[in-house]
């Protein structure tokens, strides 16, 4: 990597990204297509409505995903990813297999450790 480090911009990334379920919710919207609020829910029942909601709020902010309602009642709401935040797929592929290939270290080490 030739990078200056004073001109990193890996901090504006993350901030972006960075949230237990942020990464969770694009995955979903990546591979599933548009998603109604409740059933990006029960995909994920541990998150609060208040914590799926800013989370939501925060991607929509930064132009990630859409936010979609439509006039009726009850209202329904639709998210799905934007364009620009079909971008974030290979990062975010990249991101799943170091986790995994880091994971896997760490019960090597571990392993060894025991040994």
């Amino acid at each position: 990597m030739d990078k200056i480090p004073e001109e990193c911009r890996v901090e504006d990334a993350l901030g972006i990204l960075v949230g237990k379920w942020k990464p969770i919710i694009l995955l979903y919207l990546l591979q599933k297509g548009t998603k109604r609020f409740n059933e990006l829910r029960k995909r994920m029942p541990e998150i609060t409505q208040k914590m799926l909601t800013k989370q939501l709020r925060e991607l929509e902010e930064e132009d990630i995903i859409q936010r979609v309602v439509y006039p009726q009642v009850p209202p329904k709401v639709e998210y799905s990813i934007t364009e620009y935040g079909k971008t974030l797929e290979p990062i975010l592929e990249a991101m799943h297999e170091w986790g995994t290939k880091h994971t896997l270290h760490k019960l090597k080490k571990e392993e060894h450790r025991m040994k």
